[in-house]
């Protein structure tokens, strides 16, 4: 749930807020600190700034109390201004939030000139971090531990408010998709993606396509089948065709796994921890977070979302291990760990979708593999893909938006890791690399387009750092990140 709804930006002199914060660089000189504001108390500031903030630690503050206009003037350090990055900008929206929030403060004004706020990069991340720093979910406690006071930012100074306005949805949308992850599998099935996907896709220039499990067969879905199989939940493959770009424009597509529970079928996982596979579903949630982005921003581009959702369960009529299905594309698989089941799902989404929208390229989502967790823990996002240009992109929104990946290698090697014994292909690497032979699985079924995976397994919960991500839960990972991509 986000806290912070309402940030806008404003210049008028006789404003009023609760809190005004003013930033003080290492390198900041008292009498330059205030930049617009002629109603303003410069005893009180003069009082906060007697006491010297330049040597303290980034985050630190003074408060004291205010004037008429505003009830109290924090000062708050910034650190060395030769050492502020986008990223923490974004921390230090996070922490304002938190701390203004802690105080019980409604309204809270921003001098966007003391914070260093002059280009579009740093005002999307300052707004960012208010937007992601208040998240919060607890849609399930009968009694609630935290309340929100703090609805209303006001950013003052020369900042673009269309900035603020994609700033503000992309934050929101990255908390859309924490809430699809933190929703347990009892609520959040393969139906409640569907639903909300028809919800959004109610938007200009998006229609939504549903497909049932019980058309899977007949539409050569067998390894995606091979998987829902076991479950009672129908399964559902879910299609949103986004068009602002013009007709001959060929689309993106992003593709997202959507396990919305997985026990590992008839190869069960163990108990410890197994509640967490709740969070399988982490790479459906991307898509949709992009997918709320795009349906309020309205980017001139066309876009197919893709995603393949259902529980894997050890039902009665379940797949097991030695069971050979086929591919959407043709491919025959040999299913030798049932558990293995998010590239089974992703092969036939992905088959589909490069054969019937011929996308100018295509990324994948997927909590795929505890592999990528020992390779890079919780730091990073697995990258793999064919496509340099568009491994290098990625690589690029990756440094903008502060969202990291790791290229890992595609050799042919790999692709020969999993040939099959007895079909073409086998769903489990022969010699370790468990996330690369992942990558080298599903490169089998994206034809000769574009196309690269994003391994989220480390990232889509479970990272404490930055500051503005969620003490518990899931992350909204990679939603800031592709964002960034389809626009550049």
């Amino acid at each position: 749930m986000i806290m912070l709804k309402d940030i806008k930006v404003e210049n008028k002199k006789d404003l009023k807020s609760e809190l005004l914060v003013l930033g003080r660089f290492k390198q900041t000189k008292a009498k330059n600190l205030i930049s617009i504001l002629s109603s303003l108390d410069k005893d009180k500031v003069s009082e906060a700034m007697s006491i010297d903030l330049s040597e303290g630690q980034a985050g630190d503050y003074l408060l004291v109390s205010g004037s008429d206009s505003y009830k109290r003037i924090m000062v708050y350090n910034l650190g060395d201004k030769d050492k502020l990055t986008n990223d923490k900008m974004r921390e230090f929206g996070s922490k304002l939030y938190s701390l203004a929030n802690s105080k019980k403060i409604k309204s809270m004004a921003i001098d966007t000139k003391s914070f260093s706020m002059s280009t579009n990069d740093k005002t999307q991340s300052m707004v960012e971090g208010l937007v992601l720093g208040s998240y919060l979910f607890d849609d399930y406690k009968s009694k609630k531990n935290e309340k929100s006071y703090l609805t209303s930012v006001l950013l003052m100074g020369k900042v673009d408010q269309s900035i603020v306005k994609k700033a503000t949805v992309i934050g929101q949308s990255v908390c859309f998709a924490r809430d699809l992850g933190n929703h347990p599998a009892n609520i959040l099935t393969p139906t409640y993606l569907a639903n909300e996907s028809k919800r959004i896709s109610k938007a200009k220039n998006m229609k939504c396509k549903v497909i049932d499990v019980s058309k899977f067969e007949k539409m050569g879905l067998g390894s995606f089948y091979g998987v829902a199989r076991g479950a009672k939940e129908p399964a559902k493959m879910i299609i949103v065709e986004y068009n602002g770009g013009s007709k001959s424009q060929k689309p993106i597509a992003l593709v997202g796994k959507g396990l919305t529970f997985d026990t590992g079928g008839i190869s069960l996982k163990p108990p410890a921890r197994m509640d967490e596979m709740k969070f399988d579903m982490c790479g459906s949630a991307t898509v949709m977070g992009v997918m709320n982005a795009v349906s309020i921003l309205q980017p001139k581009l066309n876009i197919v979302f893709a995603i393949g959702s259902t529980e894997n369960m050890p039902g009665s009529d379940a797949q097991r291990p030695g069971d050979i299905v086929t591919a959407y594309n043709g491919k025959t698989i040999e299913v030798l760990n049932t558990d293995a089941e998010g590239r089974l799902v992703l092969a036939d989404v992905l088959s589909y979708v490069n054969k019937n929208y011929k996308p100018s390229y295509m990324v994948d989502f997927a909590t795929l593999t505890g592999a990528v967790l020992v390779a890079l823990g919780h730091r990073a996002s697995g990258l793999m893909g064919n496509d340099d240009k568009l491994i290098n992109k990625i690589k690029k929104s990756s440094k903008a938006t502060d969202e990291k990946v790791w290229e890992l290698p595609l050799w042919p090697e790999y692709s020969r890791d999993i040939k099959g014994k007895y079909a073409d292909i086998q769903n489990l690497g022969k010699a370790g690399a468990g996330t690369i032979t992942a990558g080298a699985f599903l490169k089998e079924f994206v034809g000769d387009t574009p196309w690269c995976h994003l391994d989220i397994a480390g990232t889509a919960w479970g990272p404490k750092e930055p500051g503005y991500q969620p003490k518990i839960g899931a992350t909204g990972v990679a939603v800031r990140l592709i964002y960034h991509l389809i626009e550049n």
